[in-house]
């Protein structure tokens, strides 16, 4: 038994010089000091000395396991540092080496185009109001006066959920529900997305944005109406544009009015972008209706008011010379990076 223990510790010293990986180590202890492995066959043998035999033959088979042990802890030892280096030098570094630029992003011209038309009506003392996208038929229409026959509630025109809840076609219902919730003074601008069955064009789509205002309090004039707007249109458009109104017919408001901003490209000379007229219709506005007041329980008696709204698309695409709406919603960062 003993010269079979030598062997075995002869083997195990031959194979484990051998060894050059953590795979290659593992095997050699599982078939040296493993439950199955040579050591174990051996001790298995120990039942077929004699009593004055198994000591010393357990003291050599100690040893023998002890010095395989060793041999497995050195070369255990050496193969983790050659790994580590190799580790090391793979995923080694060069800080020279010019990084991997990453591209900035940046606000869409939708969003600098609210956002600047928020900044300068704040800055006219207008607090921003937000209402839910999906409305009711009352808040979007009746409350609006909108008469039941009015084109704009037909299917054609409105996205209808059930009879009595639609997607909002403007942001007007926003203004509806602070008039229910609130007393004047109230001066507040509703920016959101809308949605009317427009077929996509180059100046159309189904999904859009507004900005639309509402000032009521006592004494209100269309004088303060028309003041507000030169001032936000000398903000937006620069300090030389000026603005027309032109009469028009809304249900929610009385007198009613389109309004133009003379043309940013060519100041109102004519150019192709005005097309030769030297205005540009922006928005529509007038003073708010008294049906509208008192379905929201304010008393036209005692208070006036103004209302506006307008496309954010339109300005936009005005700011920017931009022919076609389709290109805002396309998401093409060789479009998109140009703003």
């Amino acid at each position: 038994m003993k010269q079979k223990l030598n062997e075995i510790l002869e083997k195990a010293g031959n194979e484990i010089s051998e060894i050059k990986d953590a795979r290659m180590l593992e095997d050699a202890r599982v078939r040296f000091l493993g439950k199955k492995g040579l050591m174990t066959e051996v001790m298995r043998g120990m039942g077929a000395l004699s009593k004055e035999e198994r000591p010393a033959m357990g003291k050599v088979a100690n040893d023998v396991r002890q010095k395989i042990e060793l041999l497995l802890a050195e070369v255990k030892d050496k193969v983790e540092k050659e790994a580590l280096v190799l580790k090391l030098e793979s995923e080694k570094i060069d800080v020279t080496i010019p990084g991997n630029k990453k591209g900035l992003g940046r606000k869409h011209p939708l969003t600098q185009a609210i956002e600047e038309m928020e900044e300068i009506f704040i800055g006219l003392g207008y607090d921003i109001a937000e209402g839910p996208e999906v409305e009711t038929v009352f808040n979007n229409f009746d409350a609006l006066n909108t008469d039941i026959n009015h084109p704009s509630r037909d299917e054609q025109d409105t996205f209808y959920i059930t009879d009595d809840i639609v997607l909002r076609t403007q942001t007007s219902p926003v203004q509806i529900r602070v008039m229910q919730n609130s007393q004047p003074p109230i001066k507040i601008i509703c920016p959101g997305r809308v949605y009317r069955a427009d077929t996509v064009d180059a100046t159309h789509s189904p999904v859009f944005h507004q900005i639309e205002g509402l000032v009521i309090d006592k004494g209100v004039t269309m004088g303060d109406l028309v003041g507000n707007l030169k001032l936000f249109a000398k903000n937006l458009f620069g300090e030389s544009t000026e603005i027309r109104l032109r009469p028009h017919h809304f249900p929610f408001t009385e007198p009613s009015a389109e309004v133009d901003v003379s043309c940013w490209v060519c100041g109102g000379t004519g150019c192709r972008v005005c097309k030769g007229e030297g205005w540009i219709e922006i928005l529509g506005a007038g003073m708010v209706h008294p049906n509208v007041m008192k379905a929201c329980g304010i008393d036209p008696e005692v208070y006036t008011g103004f209302a506006f709204g307008m496309g954010v698309e339109r300005a936009a695409m005005g700011r920017h010379n931009i022919s076609d709406l389709r290109l805002l919603f396309e998401n093409d960062l060789r479009f998109l990076e140009q703003f």
